[in-house]
């Protein structure tokens, strides 16, 4: 079934190359959010460079307008919105095409205010609908039908789309899709669904194309990755890893987002053998109080993350630590915070994602009392970010006088006589 759908996608694509033929058409796309959206439209261009369309930075140039919509946090609403405000007037003088998806179009309040406010958008599509994106643009193209392509409902996984990677060297790889937690403050299980696992022979054979490609770092992504399952009984995600591990040319394995509470022993114990998984070892905290935690739903204790955290020091004396806090839950107190930065000190963190608490509609965290403050919110955060910068050079210290193996990204966004880098222990950072 989804094989044929993806034949049937396919021949789309022809279809509209076909159409834009010699036009030399160009596509435009800004995406938002986390790491999987980054996957995600990279699917995205591969199918539409496919239709013929060719990549344009700047917006007014562009016939086709793709956005790849985040809803985790309130200023990405904002954001959405003043762009299409800005592709409203280019639309006013110039025939485009403008296709809006991603997780904020699996929320109905968000679809109805665009259908009413912003009636110009041509194509609405869903984080279980990208696949059809082909067929989407030839309706519009052939048809000028709007439309709304959303379904409510936990979608297919779809193999064999194609791919326009954003990088030769490295590549994320999508193992999962969705999330069964429903931690209180996220609306991902409503936007992504309930957890489907990619069969390991997918996941497995898309790598070792990678790395006939040259590829030498993979990220393995997905909401909750550890509570990954394969398509046989007792292979979880300690299998998935000691088989990625194994592929010839790939040098750096990473993964994320892992669950503390699903962070098993036999996984730790992958990491521990494996010459190639990162020791930047991604585990998200997000509140350092066991009351906190325990609103928030993320049932495990501050003792529990600590201890795991201990564990692995133990059986990795290499590893070092990333994770996400979020600042100012409601009902959070000044004592509750001060267990948090407790957390921080103990653990010492490589670095930490960290974000004001953002009220989401859907969830039931938006629905509680004792919403805190931003003054007191943004407080917090600053006090935070100073801790966490106080050991930034103590944590730089201990790799003076070692020699790391690296692996060079590119040159510098913001300095670009700079190159960025990688290894074993860091995310990207400047050389």
């Amino acid at each position: 079934m989804e094989a044929e759908e993806i034949e049937i996608q396919k021949e789309y694509i022809k279809k509209v190359k076909e159409i834009n033929n010699d036009k030399n058409l160009k596509y435009y796309i800004l995406t938002m959010g986390c790491q999987l959206n980054e996957n995600d439209s990279e699917k995205l261009i591969g199918m539409v460079e496919k239709m013929g369309y060719k990549e344009s930075k700047d917006l007014k140039d562009a016939d086709l307008y793709l956005i790849n919509t985040c809803c985790v946090r309130e200023n990405a609403e904002e954001k959405v919105f003043g762009k299409l405000g800005e592709l409203k007037k280019i639309k006013e003088y110039k025939d485009i095409i403008i296709a809006i998806g991603g997780c904020m179009m699996q929320e109905e309040h968000i679809t109805d205010k665009i259908k009413k406010s912003y009636p110009f958008v041509d194509i609405i599509f869903g984080t279980h609908t990208l696949h059809k994106v082909p067929e989407d643009i030839y309706k519009a193209v052939t048809k000028n039908q709007k439309i709304k392509d959303v379904i409510n409902i936990d979608g297919e996984i779809y193999e064999g789309i194609p791919v326009k990677r954003n990088n030769s060297k490295q590549a994320s790889v999508t193992i999962m899709y969705g999330c069964n937690n429903f931690c209180t403050y996220c609306i991902v299980p409503y936007v992504r669904g309930r957890e489907r696992s990619r069969k390991p022979e997918n996941i497995l054979n898309e790598i070792k194309q990678l790395a006939k490609e040259g590829y030498k770092e993979i990220t393995l992504l997905g909401q909750n990755v550890n509570s990954y399952k394969g398509d046989k009984d007792g292979y979880g995600f300690a299998e998935l890893l000691m088989d990625v591990d194994q592929i010839d040319g790939i040098e750096v394995i990473r993964f994320i987002s892992p669950h503390p509470k699903d962070f098993t022993d036999d996984v730790i114990n992958v990491i521990k053998k494996s010459k190639k998984i990162s020791r930047l070892i991604h585990i998200p905290l997000q509140a350092g109080n066991s009351n906190v935690l325990k609103a928030m739903n993320r049932r495990y204790t501050k003792e529990q993350y600590l201890d795991l955290i201990d564990r692995i020091k133990k059986e990795i004396p290499d590893a070092v630590f990333s994770t996400d806090i979020i600042v100012g839950f409601p009902g959070e107190t000044e004592e509750e915070f001060e267990d948090t930065l407790d957390v921080v000190k103990k653990v010492n963190y490589e670095q930490i994602y960290m974000f004001i608490y953002s009220r989401r509609v859907g969830t039931r965290a938006d629905k509680m009392e004792n919403q805190i403050p931003e003054e007191i919110k943004h407080k917090r955060f600053d006090r935070l970010k100073n801790l966490f910068e106080e050991n930034i050079q103590k944590n730089n210290q201990k790799y003076i006088g070692t020699i790391q193996k690296i692996l060079v990204e590119g040159y510098s966004k913001n300095n670009p006589e700079m190159l960025t880098r990688k290894n074993r222990y860091k995310q990207s950072s400047c050389i």
